[in-house]
């Protein structure tokens, strides 16, 4: 989204009122700033679009953790474990661009974005 990349329209479509573990912020973070960019006006401009950092959780965690077992054959990252966790706990659709996701049946609305 912030480079203009393929599915960005629809990542700006779903940020009002949506949620990211606060590991998928880390990786977003780190992602701006390794391209040579402040990090530091996203929180706000997330914030004005009602897009809450949601900590992560001892009981996000736990269930990141049991993921992997179930997951391991597609190689799904730590990250990618704990956005689909937060998504199960909360009974929330999950965006990605990883196209390996559509063949997760965790049952949870995995909508890939290109």
């Amino acid at each position: 989204m912030a480079f203009n990349e393929p599915g960005g329209a629809v990542v700006r479509a779903a940020l009002r009122g949506s949620l990211i573990s606060s590991v998928n912020w880390l990786e977003v973070v780190q992602k701006v700033q390794g391209r040579g960019r402040d990090a530091g006006p996203l929180r706000g401009l997330f914030a004005q679009l009602g897009m809450t950092v949601e900590p992560f959780a001892p009981s996000t965690a736990e269930l990141a953790a049991r993921l992997y077992f179930e997951t391991r054959q597609l190689g799904l990252s730590l990250g990618d474990r704990a956005c689909l966790a937060l998504g199960l706990e909360k009974g929330w659709r999950v965006y990605t661009a990883d196209r390996e996701w559509s063949r997760l049946t965790l049952g949870i609305d995995i909508r890939p974005i290109r």
